[in-house]
């Protein structure tokens, strides 16, 4: 099947896919950090204090996906895709209606709950579901809602803010929300019974046999490859959480820099569509051994980048790994466990990258505050994906043959 054949047959279940992941990108970091600088002006926070909060309400968040995210075993998405969504418009208000300390935590909770968590759950676990023989084209294609919600959304509120108070674009952010929520009710009123199970029998995984959430936690294979989860959403988040900083620290503008996320987007979607017909060629065990190298790049050359034209270069790498990212690790769950237990094994994953979102911000606001620079900290988080790469490379080989796995 051509790719074309296959988006005409199949577009109405991947529209739904985009839309949820795009609706995620308000309680991603990428949209947070533009608001950055008013939110500590209002409450009176440092970097640190700023950073210590969000990582505390990020980490709530990500206790909560544990249990959330195996809802999508019990429930269909279009039962849940409204509750979402409606939690995630009233947090876009709540932001707008900041009043402490407090109420900061409880926003910045639901906000990441909602969109980073639950949003992106509900896209990725739906594509994982519906698709079998495509599955790594169904979720490069839901993938490119994260990609475009980057490219549009902060030079759209950029811009906005020069003729709106912070706390309205909030209230913009809460109507597009609500906005896209009847379109995606609409979409789900046709969800296709999961692939799997209208076949009479599921996708299973290594060995010939779906594992439940506990099998996973019990082998070795999958706490060998928890550094390779927690480094993008970690060191990743912290480029967003830490761009006004960045590009303070560069002598650079907050307006030229986001006005290169086109850029970034581009070959974020590129990276994605090629992702996943590499998948479904090559199988995701043999793309995540690879998929962790862009980061590398891009954190080294952002460390040594002296003008917008090496952060362009960098935000390419970056684009390449978060188009790998989308994909890989979406499509290596259902690959190696199975489907049936699917929303259960990616809750511990939703978990792990809400965590690594939490623990980013933290590490980096608490090293700035004690006077180390944005430069030597990408430096150290390049050498921490390259360590944590080897050692995926190491535990996919000697852990995740069927020979190795339990019957």
């Amino acid at each position: 099947m051509s790719f074309l054949t296959f988006l005409r047959e199949n577009w109405l279940f991947l529209l739904a896919g985009v839309l949820l992941s795009f609706s995620s990108s308000y309680g991603q970091t990428f949209f947070i950090a533009l608001f950055s600088d008013e939110i500590r002006a209002e409450l009176g926070l440092s970097h640190g204090g700023w950073g210590g909060l969000y990582t505390i309400a990020t980490s709530v968040s990500a206790a909560l996906m544990l249990w959330a995210g195996a809802l999508t075993d019990r429930f269909r998405v279009r039962r849940l895709a409204g509750f979402v969504m409606a939690g995630l418009a009233l947090a876009c208000l709540s932001m707008a209606n900041l009043s402490g300390i407090p109420m900061l935590l409880v926003t910045i909770f639901a906000l990441r709950f909602f969109g980073q968590g639950m949003m992106s759950q509900l896209s990725t676990v739906a594509m994982a579901r519906w698709f079998v023989a495509t599955r790594g084209r169904a979720l490069s294609v839901a993938a490119m809602g994260f990609a475009l919600g980057q490219a549009v959304l902060p030079i759209t509120f950029v811009a906005l803010a020069e003729v709106m108070d912070w706390r309205w674009l909030w209230v913009v952010a809460a109507g597009l929300v609500l906005l896209v929520l009847p379109g995606v009710l609409r979409l789900l009123r046709s969800e296709r019974t999961p692939q799997s199970f209208a076949s009479g029998e599921e996708s299973a995984g290594i060995g010939n046999r779906h594992w439940t959430r506990g099998e996973m936690l019990r082998h070795p294979l999958f706490w060998c490859l928890v550094p390779l989860l927690l480094g993008p959403p970690s060191w990743g988040t912290v480029l967003w959480f830490q761009q006004v900083e960045l590009v303070a620290e560069k002598g650079w503008t907050l307006a030229g820099f986001v006005a290169l996320l086109p850029l970034f987007t581009a070959v974020s979607v590129s990276t994605t569509l090629a992702s996943g017909i590499a998948i479904d060629r090559f199988g995701p065990m043999r793309m995540l051994r690879l998929f962790l190298l862009p980061y590398i790049a891009a954190f080294v050359l952002m460390a040594g980048a002296e003008s917008l034209l090496g952060a362009a270069v960098a935000l390419c790498f970056v684009g390449m790994g978060m188009g790998l990212a989308g994909t890989v690790v979406a499509a290596f769950w259902a690959d190696v466990y199975g489907t049936r237990f699917i929303g259960a094994i990616k809750s511990v994953n939703a978990s792990i990258m809400v965590f690594g979102s939490a623990l980013g911000p933290g590490i980096s606001g608490w090293l700035l505050d004690r006077g180390i620079g944005m430069e030597a900290q990408f430096l150290a988080f390049a050498v921490y994906f390259a360590l944590a790469a080897l050692l995926a490379w190491v535990a996919l080989s000697l852990f995740a043959r069927p020979s190795a796995m339990p019957a």
